[in-house]
């Protein structure tokens, strides 16, 4: 019995490290975890390839850039592009209930638009 208790430690330990590291390796990737109508997969493939290459901010600068601007709770974040720039497209439910979208320029930082949804 002692033996089955150390290698269900060893099993658990193992098993706690693959989660740390998956994790950690899923965190550096966090800023771009974006929605949007569509395919998520190629808007987060989209994002990170923008960012890499400088033509974007990650999404957690942009959040702080425009957060006290926002005027409520983000719910959604979408990411596409616009024409020749690349837009951030944030839903933030408001203290009343009401449904914004708010339009952000993913390499200024500069609020766009905001529509009600």
């Amino acid at each position: 019995m002692t033996r089955k208790r150390i290698d269900r430690r060893t099993a658990l330990a193992a098993l706690a490290g693959l989660l740390v590291t998956s994790l950690s390796a899923r965190a550096d990737q966090s800023d771009f975890r974006v929605s949007q109508k569509g395919d998520d997969d190629d808007d987060h493939d989209q994002a990170r390839r923008a960012f890499r290459e400088g033509q974007v901010r990650s999404l957690s600068d942009i959040l702080a850039t425009v957060k006290d601007q926002l005027g409520g709770e983000v719910i959604d974040v979408g990411f596409e592009r616009e024409g020749s720039r690349y837009v951030y497209e944030i839903k933030v439910l408001d203290a009343s209930g009401r449904l914004r979208e708010v339009y952000v320029d993913a390499a200024s930082g500069e609020i766009m638009k905001v529509e009600d949804d």
